[in-house]
């Protein structure tokens, strides 16, 4: 967490603002933990022109050419846009604050296991080019699903989706998920699947994905916030993960059980 869905949110929520004209940025004294790469540090009167998300990444695209952010949210991390500056107690794990003419936007990370890269051109192009297709990408159809699973036949499929590799975009939540939509047992080896398991898995994360996206994300418990600190409703859309019963036969208790050290939720009727 946040995954796919979140970040598209958060970044589907900062670009009703654009444009925005930085007027000062300022960092905490734990940063050094969260900035990876400071090729640049974005000065008065640069514009941001927009926000785009690749896999779980945000970024940033400067009017300079040359500059871009990027930000990985780890697994606490949110952009939060406000009228001003965050009071001390809502804004205690405030790391990043950037003061722009219509708003604040601030990168709040209690954990802190976030990325933030400031980057130039060549590096941004470079980085780019070692994330791959995401599962929200046209050419992530089932095909490309079968053939990822014909290179690797041996892999367990639920510990094998969040393979950020194969399946940009995928986290844990939405691993459970896909397994259950598509009616596959989560330690069904990769190489027995069919054409038509991919075609229900591409199914399965066209309808996650999209029912994320229209609640704003998902939440569970005190985790994920969107950019004006609101919980997301996804949760509705939960059939199998941090379920007591399965919500597609209404009646079988879910199993829980940990797989490649994730929490994993299953049917015992409805995946086989």
């Amino acid at each position: 967490m946040p995954e796919l869905p979140e970040v598209e949110t958060i970044k589907s929520q900062l670009s009703e603002f654009l444009p925005l004209e930085v007027q000062s940025i300022s960092f905490s004294d734990k940063t050094s933990r969260l900035i990876k790469q400071s090729d640049f540090i974005p000065q008065t009167n640069e514009i941001i022109r927009e926000f785009s998300r690749k896999g779980k990444f945000l970024i940033f695209k400067f009017d300079n050419p040359d500059h871009f952010i990027i930000s990985h949210l780890g697994m606490s991390g949110s952009w939060r846009i406000s009228p001003i500056k965050l009071d001390a107690i809502e804004g205690k794990h405030a790391h990043v604050v950037i003061v722009t003419n219509k708003k604040v936007l601030s990168y709040i990370d209690p954990r802190r296991f976030g990325k933030i890269y400031f980057l130039n051109k060549l590096n941004f192009d470079k980085k780019m080019s070692e994330s791959p297709m995401d599962i929200s990408e046209p050419g992530f159809d089932a095909q490309h699903i079968h053939s990822i699973f014909k290179k690797f036949p041996n892999k367990t499929l639920k510990t094998f989706l969040l393979d950020q590799k194969y399946f940009s975009g995928v986290g844990n939540y939405i691993a459970s998920e896909i397994c259950a939509r598509a009616k596959l047992v989560p330690t069904k080896l990769t190489g027995k699947l069919s054409q038509k398991d991919c075609l229900n898995i591409k199914a399965a994360i066209d309808l996650i994905i999209l029912g994320a996206i229209k609640t704003q994300g998902t939440t569970f418990g005190g985790g994920y916030r969107d950019a004006f600190g609101e919980k997301g409703e996804g949760v509705q859309h939960l059939v199998v993960f941090h379920q007591d019963i399965c919500q597609m036969c209404n009646k079988n208790k879910v199993i829980k059980s940990v797989l490649g050290g994730r929490g994993t939720y299953h049917c015992p009727k409805c995946q086989k």
